[in-house]
């Protein structure tokens, strides 16, 4: 039940749900249509690329724009260029109007996703970690339901799909112009890089974020090493679905219910199971062939992240004033991305060697990542009750 949250909360809960269907209706299926246009794959990878780093990149400003102007305007910013941006993948055919399209769209997630989650954060008070329990039901519903609707607005065309995604960001941006109400900028006064030099001054915070980096280099394996090893297992792209299957339906299921039984427990150390449990599942690939080990593994990387992300999204923003939780939410984010790309390309070289290696590599992660919250945890950084409110 969402009614115990205020409005703003349960409009972004289904916001959320709708970002995400928008989003993996589209995203999915566009290396496919860039080849369809004649763009070769170093073309196409560079497109990508863009649209990720255009994304990556800018949290930091992201996060600086929903504390200096708002989170509100933030976010109608955001959807609103999505909506362009995908609306330009459906009507560009030349290279530069679909370069453009990455860079809006990325820009787009760059400036909506810190301030949605500092809105949340701040609106949902004591009931914060439920608040993000079910965002993370409602995102994970919106990444199921969008590959599908996708796949079926692909047998008209892709510029239908787009058309689609760009349509649903629009009404978002209606709709929440409409609905929302606006929350004054909480930053005033001083300067921008003397806001970021305050988030990377405090010690406790990088050493949290560089820490739970852990998190997003395991979590990214679901669309890296975990395909290829099921694909390899079964000799089927078809199969990969059931991977996002068993991790989504598992969300759907106990999200809520496990962060109500762990809300009244210690953040770090549940944190470092959640981590622990992330890594330990890798176990299996890396002991065993097939396509069971590999679901074993989805199934540990699903619970790991129910165990720990709720709790990591309700500590952000106690590391500093309520002025900065856009900027702390950026920075996250931008810290978490870089380790989750360079976490990427380390494991991808590893499995060059052999994917049981990988897989090993990822359970060492997972058990670093597990014993260094541990270490932050025993080193007081998170007892955040004297942090400045």
């Amino acid at each position: 039940m969402t009614r115990r949250f205020a409005l703003p909360v349960r409009l972004l809960l289904v916001n959320q749900f709708a970002v995400n269907t928008g989003f993996y209706l589209l995203i999915p299926y566009l290396a496919t249509h860039l080849g369809s246009l004649g763009m070769s794959a170093a073309v196409i990878g560079v497109v990508l690329g863009v649209r990720t780093l255009s994304q990556q990149g800018l949290f930091l400003v992201g996060g600086t724009a929903s504390d200096r102007l708002g989170p509100r305007t933030a976010i109608l910013v955001g959807c609103a260029l999505r909506a362009v941006g995908f609306g330009l993948f459906a009507i560009g055919e030349s290279l530069a109007v679909v370069l453009a399209a990455s860079v809006l769209s990325g820009l787009a997630g760059a400036l909506f996703n810190p301030a949605v989650r500092a809105y949340i954060a701040l609106e949902a008070g004591e009931a914060r970690t439920e608040a993000f329990a079910r965002f993370n039901v409602y995102a994970q519903a919106g990444a199921l339901f969008g590959p599908v609707l996708g796949s079926v607005l692909l047998l008209w065309d892709f510029r239908v799909s787009a058309l689609v995604a760009a349509g649903i960001f629009a009404v978002l941006t209606v709709a929440q112009a409409v609905v929302l109400p606006a929350r004054p900028a909480t930053r005033k006064g001083g300067s921008i890089l003397g806001d970021w030099r305050e988030c990377m001054a405090n010690r406790r915070f990088v050493a949290f974020t560089c820490v739970l980096s852990v998190m997003f280099v395991l979590q990214n394996q679901l669309y890296l090493l975990l395909p290829i090893q099921a694909q390899k297992a079964t000799g089927s792209n078809a199969v990969v679905a059931a991977l996002f299957i068993v991790s989504t339906v598992v969300t759907l299921l106990f999200q809520v219910r496990l962060t109500r039984l762990l809300a009244e427990r210690e953040r770090g150390p549940v944190i470092a199971v959640g981590l622990g449990v992330m890594g330990a599942g890798f176990a299996a690939p890396a002991l065993w062939s097939g396509l069971v080990p590999v679901l074993v593994a989805t199934l540990a990387l699903a619970v790991g992240v129910m165990i720990a992300h709720p709790l990591v999204y309700d500590l952000i923003p106690k590391f500093g004033p309520d002025s900065l939780a856009g900027t702390h939410f950026g920075v996250f984010y931008l810290g978490s991305g870089i380790a989750a790309a360079a976490g990427n390309a380390a494991i991808g070289w590893v499995s060059g060697f052999g994917d049981r290696l990988a897989s090993l590599l990822c359970v060492a992660i997972g058990l670093a990542g597990a014993a260094g919250m541990a270490w932050v945890h025993r080193r007081g950084a998170l007892t955040l009750e004297g942090a400045v409110r």
